[in-house]
């Protein structure tokens, strides 16, 4: 078990890690801009599941696998990349459709915690940045790393759920007011979409090393 003032670090520069503008980031904010709150509070909610997923991939080795086969790492990077370009293609047809409320109330809240998981579990950008950052705060004298680097994974999820909540609810009521003018609310879509699209040309340019 890890005491408290090595959680308190670890803690500390999570949150840091969190706050600088990035991917998940940008997902959270343009979904709750374009389609409201429970949209973003989705994405942000699939985004900490996915962090927890990397969590379990770093300390089952296979963050390691992905640095050490190139073509493994090359197949998650484009099947990532090809999914967040098709929700960026999906966002540009929304044509302003979450100024309806008949079409917000149709696509449930799961399915944005599905979108936001899947785009961040299939990333091996952070797949490779779990592998490196959650091993430097483990202490093999204090016990077993295998519990420390899950309860880790634990606290930098739950943070990210409390940073990125705090995003969609405030871009949330930001989107819902502006959402009111049809026109902003297809420049809001298309906003979305070139986020996705714009994520999806970033992934396809990362290289593992």
């Amino acid at each position: 078990m890890l005491p408290p003032d090595a959680i308190l670090g670890f803690l500390a520069i999570s949150l840091l890690i969190t706050l600088a503008p990035g991917p998940d980031n940008l997902m959270v904010l343009g979904q709750s801009l374009a389609r409201g709150r429970v949209a973003g509070l989705g994405i942000a909610a699939g985004c900490a599941l996915g962090c927890f997923t990397h969590t379990l991939w770093a300390t089952l080795g296979v963050s390691a696998l992905l640095l050490a086969s190139p073509k493994a790492f090359l197949a998650l990077k484009l099947a990532g990349a090809a999914y967040l370009a098709w929700l960026g293609v999906q966002a540009l047809r929304g044509g302003g459709a979450g100024q309806l409320p008949a079409s917000a109330a149709a696509l449930p809240g799961w399915r944005y915690v599905a979108r936001g998981f899947i785009a961040n579990a299939i990333n091996p950008k952070v797949a490779l940045f779990f592998l490196a950052f959650l091993p430097q705060f483990v202490r093999p004298a204090l016990g077993s790393v295998t519990w420390q680097m899950v309860s880790l994974g634990v606290v930098f999820a739950l943070q990210t759920v409390l940073v990125f909540g705090l995003v969609a609810l405030a871009a949330g009521g930001i989107g819902r007011l502006l959402m009111r003018q049809r026109r902003v609310a297809v420049w809001l879509d298309r906003l979305a979409g070139m986020i996705f699209i714009g994520l999806a040309v970033h992934l396809l340019l990362t290289r593992a090393k």
